[in-house]
């Protein structure tokens, strides 16, 4: 395929994730390049035209954001709204003509649905690229553009260096993974493991604050130890531990736990798929699943499983 010049980007999809992804390419990308943009939540749309009016153009649908643009990002929450949102219904990215076109699924779904798409596409528009580029580092990654993306295609590939180049505007590391649908099973497996992580975290702490030390010096020995790990670091589930977690601000702006939830349940479907034995999966779908259903921790930060298994809040004043 030859070269595509990035005069018109469209993005679909203005959510917690994707706004903010959408907000660094209209900050960064030259000014002969226009954005258009689509969710079906009219306000999300109209946010971002309002704060980049010059760069950034609201659509009616997502036909017409593919009809405008030469190449288009989506960042849906599951596997049916992609597949609804590519080759479903008259207003779908495939309802016209996308030969040529670059086309990037940041969302995290089943394997199963991204390859659905791309053969979907492949039968109809030969030349058109779909691409699986799940993204991870949270909302607050996504605003700091510092989020890795886990890219589903191999390192030859003759379109990877102009797209790295728009990915690198809305994130920190860019992984080719290999092929189609192994960036989604790299991010579920990454998933399936920084939600163990968690719960294991939060029963660490919990133990050893039970037993009378300070959170934050317990925090130094994992650092320093065999146990060092991002989520210790720098998504303590203990509030006030590190300043930027979530859990310090209330578990806000985080990765919600209906989405570990999620996640881990793709995670665990896949291991299944594949043959892979996990001693650990059921029993961290069943804690991310009780506590997405717990009005304590729903739609609060998934490291809110600290709450869940009744680790201690206000350790603080127990330590002035």
């Amino acid at each position: 395929m030859g070269s595509i010049e990035v005069t018109s980007i469209g993005f679909i999809g203005l959510g917690a994730m994707g706004s903010p992804m959408a907000g660094h390419l209209a900050a960064k990308l030259p000014e002969e390049t226009h954005i258009f943009v689509f969710d079906v939540v009219q306000s999300l749309v109209d946010q971002i035209c309002q704060q980049y009016p010059q760069k950034v153009t609201g659509c009616s649908s997502a036909r017409e954001v593919a009809e405008k643009s030469k190449i288009i990002f989506t960042m849906l929450p599951e596997g049916k709204h992609v597949r609804s949102v590519y080759t479903e219904g008259p207003d779908c990215i495939c309802s016209t003509d996308v030969a040529n076109k670059l086309l990037v699924d940041c969302s995290t779904i089943d394997t199963a649905s991204s390859l659905y798409v791309k053969d979907f596409i492949a039968e109809r528009f030969p030349t058109a690229s779909f691409y699986d580029a799940p993204v991870s580092g949270g909302v607050v990654g996504a605003q700091k553009a510092s989020i890795a993306f886990f890219f589903g295609c191999k390192e030859d590939d003759e379109n990877l260096p102009r797209l790295m180049r728009l990915l690198e505007m809305m994130g920190k590391q860019i992984i080719p993974c290999g092929g189609p649908s192994l960036g989604l099973a790299a991010k579920l497996s990454n998933n399936y493991l920084s939600g163990v992580i968690a719960i294991a975290c939060s029963e660490a702490f919990d133990m050893g604050m039970r037993s009378g030390l300070d959170p934050r010096v317990l925090a130094k020995v994992y650092n320093a130890g065999t146990a060092q790990n991002t989520i210790s670091d720098r998504f303590c589930p203990v509030p006030g531990v590190y300043p930027e977690a979530p859990s310090t601000k209330g578990y806000t702006n985080g990765f919600k736990v209906q989405l570990m939830r999620k996640d881990f349940s793709l995670a665990v479907e896949m291991a299944e798929r594949v043959g892979s034995k996990n001693v650990l999966g059921q029993i961290g779908l069943d804690t991310y699943d009780k506590a997405s259903k717990d009005e304590r921790c729903r739609d609060l930060d998934s490291r809110v499983v600290y709450r869940y298994l009744g680790g201690n809040e206000d350790w603080q004043k127990d330590h002035q």
